[in-house]
């Protein structure tokens, strides 16, 4: 007879580590950036002796963080003149021929 009683072991939620490389390909930082993050407190990162590792979860959700909220830049900006494109038709350089 088979026991079909429910496990009351918690589940295991495995974790994603990164190196640091890897994160910093994903962020497009060089490590040495990334070391600034890490020690400023802006991105958490585990030391495991020698090695420090961080959690993807983690980087996603730093990365969500640096979420620009449009209409923030103005600063940018001030005059408003460079928003302003200007477009000019594109006329052909080379005369057409009849044929």
């Amino acid at each position: 007879m088979d026991d079909q009683r429910p496990s009351t072991a918690p589940a295991v939620q495995t974790v994603a580590w990164m190196s640091t490389g890897e994160a910093a390909d994903i962020l497009g930082l060089r490590t040495r950036t990334l070391y600034r993050l890490i020690d400023e407190g802006q991105l958490p990162a585990y030391r495991f002796g020698r090695v420090i590792r961080l959690k993807r979860h983690e980087v996603d959700a730093f990365v969500e963080s640096c979420r620009i909220t449009p209409g923030s830049l103005e600063h940018l900006y001030p005059d408003g003149s460079d928003l302003q494109v200007r477009r000019e038709p594109i006329t052909s350089s080379t005369p057409a021929s009849d044929t």
